[in-house]
């Protein structure tokens, strides 16, 4: 039984007048898989995304084990090898891709609307879907490509510092799993642990299936069927545990020799869909989110010279994003910059941001999102973020109309309710000399 959900129409108006609809329409297939829809037909092309709740915070143990599984989708069946899936996506003028992170795994197809063409396309998309084999070839093969790209990632200063920012602030929790895996993990994953992980993960009732496109709803249900009817039709997991904030403020020091070190300072941020996002997310864009025009780009770069690339970012999650400020500075000047950084958080967060980096801020946020939704294949990521996250229709519609309507009281409030400088966790990646001589 098919379950309907009246539709939402969002309205967003650009700087110069013009206007983009988009009008979500949502179901349940029969296998129960979330479908989520939007209309669109000013190009003859469909986008279409199954999100299967299989990132890396469900490896389990197994580092890597939900990248390398999808990073196999594509390449192979029991009857048919990966050069034959790829010819004939491209047979039709189809594209396909997957991707994972930690909440998600991802398969995306865009091709052409006309039937003669899609209709080839989705047989094959839910052919390579549902009966992957990961042939032992393929496996040894992407297991290389993963573990050359870890042994490169090994002299990287921003990948060992994101590597222990997300140790130190998730702790034990799954989201602390690396989606790309470590050396030992990923020589360890073997192929029937690539099979049983899609078996288990890459289920009806684990997708949600995002359509956006030239199609009419008629249309987009015999599609969302035909792909939700080819999986097994599964059990959802279990919902991901809390993440908890850490217990105190820790500094973790990386020694790697470099001319510069790399700092990461922050912490975990609020789950996906919260109301706190709203304004953390004004405030971050205010801190260093909003490029050359932010306090920290300011600051480090325009009065002090201290760093070229100063910024900070927030994220939300199924359970919680993070929020962190990031720069690469001299060594000697690490003192000075930390000092910078963590000064310009703390006056925003006692005292709020003044009323015109606020407006300027506001005006920048809620005049450029709308052309963030310009194409299909940009308006399909939220739409499968918003099934997945199971987010209100009006979510995109709110995030405009949210931001408009915050003050700097509310910037303040929900920065001192969600980042505590006293779970803070600073990251330093430099020679062991300069890390170890600043607090």
């Amino acid at each position: 039984m098919r379950r309907l959900i009246p539709a939402i129409l969002l309205t967003f108006f650009s700087g110069v007048g013009g206007a983009m609809e988009a009008d979500i329409q949502e179901w349940q297939t029969e296998s129960g898989s979330r479908v989520l829809f939007v209309e669109r037909h000013e190009l003859p092309i469909v986008d279409i995304r199954l999100a299967f709740d299989a990132g890396s915070a469900r490896d389990d143990g197994q580092a890597g084990l939900a990248r390398m599984t999808s990073n196999l989708l594509l390449e192979g069946t029991s009857d048919r090898n990966a050069g034959e899936i790829a010819r004939e996506f491209e047979r039709y003028g189809a594209r396909a891709s997957t991707d994972s992170g930690r909440d998600t795994g991802q398969v995306s197809v865009r091709a052409l609307s006309e039937a003669e063409r899609l209709d080839p396309v989705i047989d094959n998309m839910a052919d390579v879907i549902a009966h992957a084999d990961f042939p032992a070839d393929a496996v040894d093969r992407v297991r290389q490509q993963m573990l050359l790209g870890l042994q490169q990632a090994e002299s990287s200063a921003s990948s060992l510092a994101e590597k222990a920012f997300a140790r130190a602030i998730y702790g034990d929790h799954p989201y602390a799993s690396p989606p790309g895996g470590t050396l030992e993990s990923v020589e360890a994953i073997d192929r029937q642990a690539v099979v049983d992980f899609h078996q288990r993960y890459y289920t009806a009732s684990n997708a949600t299936i995002a359509i956006v496109g030239d199609l009419d709803r008629a249309r987009a249900e015999e599609i969302a069927e035909r792909l939700s009817a080819a999986l097994p039709e599964g059990q959802p997991p279990a919902p991901l545990p809390e993440v908890t904030l850490p217990d105190a403020e820790q500094t973790v020091r990386v020694p790697f020799e470099a001319e510069q070190t790399h700092v990461i300072i922050g912490q975990p941020s609020v789950r996906q869909g919260s109301d706190a996002y709203y304004p953390l997310y004004l405030g971050n864009h205010i801190l260093g989110g909003g490029g050359l025009t932010s306090i920290l780009a300011e600051r480090m770069r325009e009065e002090r010279g201290l760093s070229y690339s100063s910024s900070s970012r927030i994220t939300s999650g199924a359970r919680r994003g993070r929020f962190q400020m990031s720069t690469q500075v001299r060594n000697d000047a690490l003192g000075e910059a930390l000092g910078v950084m963590r000064d310009s958080l703390d006056e925003l967060r006692d005292q709020g941001p003044s009323a015109e980096r606020l407006d300027a801020s506001k005006r920048n946020i809620t005049g450029s999102f709308p052309l963030q939704l310009d194409s299909n294949r940009d308006l399909l990521g939220y739409v499968t973020s918003i099934g997945f996250h199971d987010l209100p229709h009006d979510y995109l519609q709110r995030f405009v109309d949210r931001i408009d309507s915050l003050d700097g009281d509310d910037v303040r409030s929900a920065l001192q309710a969600h980042l505590e400088p006293a779970r803070s966790v600073t990251v330093l990646v430099g020679p062991e000399a300069t890390i170890n001589g600043v607090e």
